[in-house]
C-alpha cells in the first residue's frame, strides 16, 4: 500500500527529486534510502505569508510495503460500445451537461442523439472572428451556442465549489482519457485552458459517434408537444436548409446552457412550470497580470519576473458582504483575455479565458453582486423570467450607450469608485474595443453602489488592487442562470412532465464545466437504474 503524504516547499525545490524525497522521509521518519517511489498526487500554492510555498501531496510507496500494478492513475477506461440499434434519448445541447449525459447513456446502452443548435468547434470560429472584427453577433453560434458549450472558448476550469453533487474525479479522469494532460488529476484547481479544450471535445464528439450516438449541428428546437403530462414529440428547425421536422420524444434532456432565453419563453408559453432563481450580476475587472502576481506573491513588480520564474500567474478570490447581498469576485482568469460573449445582436455581455499557459500579460476575473426576488420588483410582472428581463435590460442599455456596437463600455477601476468619469483607458485584452464610459451609472444602483463599496474594502487586505491602471468592463451578467426548471430531486425528472430532464447551468442545477457535466452524468445513471423499463 501507499503513504499519503503531505509536504511544503519553495518554488524553486518543487522539481528537485532529491530535496522531495528527503522531506517525504523526514516526514514519515524513514530513512530515503527505503522509499521505492513517490508520486505527486496534488499541489497547491500557499501565499497566505511574504514566503511563498508550494503544499505537495505525494503517494509514497516504500521498499517494505506490497509493490504496487504498474498501472495509470486511475483505472476507468472508456466504454466503447455499438448502440446504434439501441432505445433513443435525445438531448437538447451539446455543452457539458449534454456530452456527459450522452457518454453516460453509452455505457448504459442506451443511443444518446444530440440536438445543438450552433456549429462545430471549427466553425464556431469563423463567427467568434466576425464578432470581434464586425461586431456581427450570430445568435446561434458564439461564445455561448455551439459545440462544448460556453465552456469551449472560455477558460476551461475545471474546479467546482459542489462536493456532493458526484463525482469530480470520475469527470476529470474521463476528461484525461479525451485528452487532457493528467496535471488536471491533481491540481488544487485544475484547468485546461481555451488552446486545448477545443480538441477534447472534439474527441468526446467522436467517441459519441464511433458508439453509434448522433450529434447534429445546426439543429433549433422550436416547440414541444405535450399529452397528458408527457411529450409526445418535438419540432426542430434545421437552420442551414430552413426545414422543420417533428421527433418524436421518448426522453427528453434539456441541457440548453443559461443563456438560452429562447427556450425559457418556450417552456413559459408551453405553460411548463419555471422558478425565480437568484442569480449576480456586474462587470468585469482588468488588471495587469503583474500587479496581481506583486499583490499574491508579497513582492514589487520590478522583482516579479524572478518570482514567477517558479511559480504559475497568481489568481485571487475574494467574498464581501455589503448591504445585505454577497459581492464577489467569479471565475478568475490568470494571463487571460476579457471575451465579447453577447448572444444578441443589441447586448453587451462578457466573459473572460485564459490559455493552458496563462501566460498573457494581463488578468480579468468577473467581480458580481447577488441579485434577488425583492431587488426586481419592475419586473415581477414577467413572473418567474423576471431576471433574464432584467439582465437583457442592462445588457441592452450597455449596448445603446455604446453606439451600438460590441465596443464596451469600460471605466478606469479608480474612477468607477469614485464615480469620475474616465477620458481615457490604458491597455486592455478586449479585442472588440473599449469606449470611455460612466459604468458606475450605466450599471443599476444597488449593483452601483455595492461594487464600489466591496472594492474599498478589498483594497484594506489586497493593496494595489484599487488602481486606475486597471479597468472594469461591462457586462459581467451570465454567471448562472436567473431561472430554475424544477425537478424531482431522486428522479431528475420535471415535476410536471414525466420525461423531461432540465440538467445543467440552464436548468440551474449546476456552474461551471464540471458541476454540468457530473449533473448531466448523475442524470443518465438514474435513467440507467431506475427507468430502463420505460425505454425497453
Amino acid at each position: 500500500m501507499s503513504h499519503k503524504v503531505q509536504i511544503s516547499v519553495l518554488p524553486e525545490k518543487k522539481n528537485n527529486e532529491f530535496d522531495i524525497r528527503l522531506l517525504l522521509a523526514s516526514a514519515l521518519s524513514v530513512s530515503s534510502k527505503i522509499i521505492e517511489s513517490f508520486e505527486l498526487v496534488r499541489e497547491n500554492i500557499d501565499a497566505r505569508k511574504k514566503l511563498v510555498k508550494y503544499i505537495l501531496t505525494y503517494n509514497v510507496v516504500l521498499s517494505t510495503d506490497e509493490k504496487q500494478d504498474e498501472k495509470d492513475l486511475f483505472e476507468y477506461k472508456l466504454i466503447k460500445q455499438n448502440v446504434s440499434d439501441k432505445p433513443e434519448i435525445h438531448i437538447i445541447g451539446a455543452g457539458p451537461a449534454g456530452l456527459f449525459a450522452a457518454i453516460k447513456a453509452i455505457e448504459n446502452n442506451y443511443k444518446p442523439i444530440i440536438l445543438e443548435r450552433g456549429k462545430s468547434v471549427k466553425q464556431r470560429r469563423r463567427d467568434l472572428a466576425l464578432l470581434i472584427k464586425e461586431h456581427t453577433v450570430n445568435p446561434n453560434s458564439n461564445y455561448c451556442f455551439g459545440e462544448g458549450g460556453a465552456g469551449t472558448f472560455s477558460d476551461g476550469k475545471l474546479y467546482t465549489r459542489s462536493k456532493k453533487r458526484g463525482s469530480q474525479q470520475e469527470i476529470l479522469e474521463k476528461l484525461v482519457q479525451f485528452g487532457a494532460t493528467k496535471d488536471i488529476l491533481i491540481q488544487a484547481h485544475p484547468h485546461i485552458g481555451t488552446n486545448k479544450l477545443p480538441k477534447i471535445i472534439e474527441n468526446i464528439r467522436q467517441h459519441i459517434e464511433y458508439c453509434g450516438g448522433e450529434i447534429k449541428f445546426n439543429q433549433l428546437l422550436q416547440n414541444i408537444n405535450i399529452t397528458d403530462s408527457k411529450i409526445e414529440s418535438i419540432e426542430v428547425k434545421d437552420l442551414v436548409n430552413q426545414d422543420v421536422k417533428i421527433l418524436n420524444i421518448n426522453q427528453l434532456i434539456l441541457a440548453t446552457g443559461h443563456s438560452a432565453r429562447d427556450i425559457f419563453k418556450l417552456l413559459d408559453k408551453n405553460k411548463i412550470a419555471l422558478e425565480f432563481k437568484p442569480f449576480s450580476l456586474g462587470v468585469r475587472v482588468e488588471h495587469q497580470q503583474s500587479v496581481i502576481d506583486s499583490i499574491q506573491y508579497h513582492c514589487t513588480v520590478d522583482e516579479v519576473p524572478k518570482t514567477r520564474e517558479f511559480l504559475p500567474a497568481a489568481s485571487y478570490s475574494w467574498v464581501k458582504r455589503v448591504d445585505e447581498r454577497g459581492v464577489y469576485s467569479f471565475c478568475m482568469c490568470p494571463g487571460g483575455v476579457v471575451a465579447p460573449c453577447a448572444t444578441e445582436q443589441d447586448e453587451i455581455v462578457t466573459n473572460g479565458w485564459s490559455p493552458s499557459k496563462r501566460d498573457y500579460p494581463f488578468s480579468n476575473s468577473g467581480v458580481v453582486v447577488e441579485v434577488e426576488w425583492d431587488d426586481l420588483k419592475e419586473f415581477h410582472k414577467f413572473g418567474p423570467l423576471a431576471g433574464m428581463h432584467f439582465q437583457k435590460q442592462v445588457e441592452n442599455r450597455m449596448w445603446q450607450s455604446v453606439g451600438q456596437t460590441q465596443a464596451a463600455p469600460a471605466q478606469r477601476l479608480k474612477d468607477f469608485v469614485n464615480g469620475i468619469n474616465s477620458n481615457s483607458l490604458p491597455e486592455s485584452s478586449y479585442m472588440a474595443g473599449l469606449t470611455p464610459s460612466p459604468v458606475h451609472l450605466l450599471l443599476p444602483n444597488f449593483i452601483s453602489s455595492r461594487l464600489r463599496k466591496a472594492f474599498k474594502l478589498v483594497a484594506k487586505s489586497m493593496t494595489g488592487y484599487l488602481t486606475n491602471d486597471a479597468i472594469v468592463v461591462a457586462t459581467e451578467s451570465r454567471t448562472s442562470s436567473p431561472i430554475r426548471i424544477p425537478r424531482n430531486k431522486d428522479t431528475f425528472q420535471h415535476t410536471q412532465i414525466k420525461n423531461l430532464y432540465p440538467i445543467g447551468e440552464g436548468a440551474g442545477y449546476a456552474g461551471g464545466i464540471i458541476s454540468a457535466a457530473i449533473d448531466g452524468n448523475n442524470c443518465l445513471s438514474k435513467i440507467g437504474s431506475e427507468h430502463s423499463s420505460i425505454l425497453m
